[in-house]
């Protein structure tokens, strides 16, 4: 027996120990106070929340590994990375820079299985690119409606950079429609802030909502994005992977603005009869551009293109990548309160290595 203890002592601690002690509540006890409860129960759901989307999308996440021809006979790795399967026969999405240059491709599944990739296609202006997956009948996750996200929504980012186990961080969105440079310096527009941290390797992963859908493709290459989640939209995923598995490149026309969504006001919206709240504000005009050419300037609210109605950057996006390069289109914007049309030729987008 130690010292000073007797054995009444003893024999107390005894049943404290194995749960025959006080009844609790009593005086001095460390524990959750039943008005406390509540609190706990709600922290309880939230685990169980996170814990059952991560169960059922965890197998879909896989590590992706880039390797490179070496001066010998071997094969470097350059980069990894992690990566969604979007189809059961091995289409895979993830971002571009993980993959960029990478001669030699594989994924590996959470159960540790290890296939070679081949690289289907790459889009460096949203950091996207899909590789498939030497396989079939695989677990995938479904590419969910980022547009009907919301600021204070929950949010979770998930990644396999190395294989065999799925890394997990939460959060809530935080901001959407943000335009952020890369490290290339590259204008990454409509991209979704969020609180969940990326922990290293988790690029490339998804970001899921509470139903377990892609709402986003996370990705680690902007600057100052420390302590800050940015994640590819779901809805710009879905158009760029369409190109890519039909053309292999998406081939958008190209107008030379960058631009942001914009909040209107709802006297501008009432002066101009319009239909939404939200306009496309552009933010700059590259010299000697499409837009540069059809007297479109700084600050100007685009509103319509052919009379189609716009409020987001990613309309704008996706009507450009289904309209003939070369032919022109017709812009409506607001500049100060007056409504002015402005026909503009767009050409091919210049490619950034």
């Amino acid at each position: 027996m130690g010292e000073g203890m007797d054995e009444e002592g003893l024999q107390r601690a005894m049943k404290l120990i194995s749960g025959e002690g006080e009844e609790k509540g009593a005086e001095g006890r460390c524990e959750v106070k039943e008005e406390e409860k509540p609190d706990v129960e709600l922290l309880d759901a939230y685990s169980r929340a996170v814990i059952t989307v991560v169960d059922a999308v965890g197998p879909a996440v896989v590590g992706v590994s880039a390797g490179v021809k070496s001066g010998g006979s071997g094969t470097g790795q350059i980069g990894s990375g992690s990566g969604v399967i979007i189809a059961p026969d091995g289409y895979v999405l993830t971002n571009d820079h993980v993959v960029h240059d990478a001669r030699q491709l594989s994924v590996t599944l959470t159960n540790g299985t290890t296939l070679p990739a081949a690289l289907v296609g790459v889009d460096p202006a949203t950091d996207l690119a899909v590789i498939r997956a030497d396989g079939s009948g695989l677990p995938y996750a479904s590419l969910g409606d980022s547009g009907s996200l919301h600021a204070g929504q929950l949010i979770i980012a998930i990644g396999n950079p190395f294989g065999f186990q799925s890394t997990v961080s939460t959060g809530v969105v935080s901001a959407l429609g943000r335009a952020l440079r890369s490290q290339q310096g590259r204008l990454i527009e409509n991209i979704i802030q969020h609180t969940a941290p990326l922990n290293p390797g988790n690029s490339g992963g998804p970001l899921v909502d509470s139903r377990g859908r892609i709402v986003g493709i996370n990705t680690a290459i902007i600057i100052m994005a420390q302590g800050i989640g940015f994640s590819i939209p779901s809805d710009t995923a879905k158009w760029v992977v369409s190109h890519l598995l039909t053309h292999g490149r998406v081939r958008r026309g190209y107008l030379g603005i960058t631009a942001q969504q914009r909040p209107l006001t709802r006297r501008l919206v009432r002066f101009h009869n319009l239909k939404s709240d939200f306009a496309v504000e552009v933010m700059s005009v590259m010299p000697e551009s499409p837009a540069a050419r059809g007297d479109i300037r700084e600050g100007d609210l685009i509103v319509a293109i052919n009379d189609q109605e716009v409020t987001s950057v990613d309309h704008i996006h996706r009507f450009l990548g289904e309209w003939p390069v070369g032919k022109p289109v017709k812009l409506s914007v607001i500049r100060v309160l007056g409504r002015l049309e402005k026909e503009v030729t767009p050409s091919e987008e210049r490619t950034l290595d």
